[in-house]
């Protein structure tokens, strides 16, 4: 099995459409998906889930054209399977068998040897906290076990990407924790390209380089996770307490660091030098003063900005089309 071609995108839609009945779930969406992480966002309904189950090959595209790793998503789709792994939102483990019989039979399905299945079963339930726990039916494990277990038997096969569909969906703050730390190795240190469908910017924001924002099966917006504004750029703090006060104090803490300190119209302070001495101070500061730091964060257009500018987009969208579609059965037109 030859390796596929080392820039070769992991995902990349050109004109791709799909449409469930009067649903348009993907509507002509060009992407490219170059990133050794990416996170895919969108409200529900955006095309998230019809885009994962296309490169797939689960949805057959009405339209365009889908590869994965360079690799015709319909016409190359045994192959595809091969080198990709899916961690799927929902429960689809059978309670009965345990992570190590369910990681060594899918192995098997996915063509690796007896011996092969075992051994890569083996190391991968170690690297994702299981290896303890193998021979426990999977009915018995906690929620976040099996979470683990659904990334176990995606990356069992040794995969070039794998596809997770909401991998932190349900999980506590300690089981979250260990998710995020385990998904970020995948592509740091294991070399496995990422494609992490997820709610929650924070998750991307912490596993992901990219992030894609998808809106009524188009592209809404796609930025690096460190956008413009981080480093040593100005940045906002908000605190919570005596706000004059502090203001007063850190102007004239941050001066002698060379930055200047005016008060932005909703209440946070802004600093129009963020570098790390600048930092620790307003830290220092806040813990001299008994004053709570509700954010430090860069002052230009962060993540968070474009995520919500794209979100809206999708509302306004909405609006729109709703108010179009009314003014039409107000004057009969079709």
């Amino acid at each position: 099995m030859s390796s596929p071609p080392p820039d070769a995108a992991a995902l990349e839609c050109r004109g791709l459409s799909k449409r469930f009945g009067q649903v348009q779930a993907l509507d002509a969406l060009d992407v490219v998906l170059t990133a050794p992480a990416t996170g895919l966002l969108g409200a529900n309904g955006a095309g998230k889930s019809t885009l994962l189950r296309t490169a797939l090959g689960l949805t057959r595209p009405d339209a365009g054209r889908l590869a994965v790793l360079g690799l015709d998503a319909v016409a190359q789709r045994a192959e595809v399977r091969r080198r990709v792994g899916f961690m799927p939102e929902h429960p689809c483990l059978p309670a009965d068998l345990s992570a190590q019989d369910v990681c060594v039979h899918l192995a098997r399905m996915r063509g690796l040897g007896r011996r092969d299945a075992v051994r890569r079963t083996s190391e991968v339930l170690f690297a994702v906290g299981l290896e303890e726990e193998r021979r426990r039916p999977v009915g018995s494990y906690s929620l976040g076990m099996q979470q683990r277990t659904k990334l176990a038997q995606a990356l069992v096969h040794g995969p070039d990407l794998v596809l997770l569909d909401e991998p932190t969906s349900g999980l506590d703050p300690a089981g979250r924790e260990e998710m995020l730390r385990i998904v970020r190795r995948l592509s740091t240190e294991l070399g496995i390209r990422v494609v992490t469908s997820s709610h929650v910017l924070d998750d991307i924001e912490r596993t992901c380089d990219e992030v894609v924002v998808l809106r009524s099966g188009r592209l809404a917006a796609q930025r690096p996770v460190q956008v413009a504004g981080a480093g040593a750029g100005p940045v906002r703090v908000q605190v919570t307490g005596d706000v004059p006060a502090f203001a007063a104090a850190l102007e004239a803490v941050a001066a002698p660091l060379g930055a200047r300190l005016a008060p932005a119209p909703d209440g946070a302070l802004v600093l129009d030098r963020g570098t790390d001495e600048v930092l620790d101070a307003v830290r220092d500061l806040a813990v001299e003063r008994g004053v709570g730091l509700a954010r430090v964060a860069p002052a230009g257009r962060g993540l968070e900005d474009v995520v919500l500018d794209a979100m809206q987009g999708a509302e306004q969208g909405a609006e729109q089309e709703a108010e179009r579609a009314g003014q039409e059965v107000a004057t009969g037109e079709r």
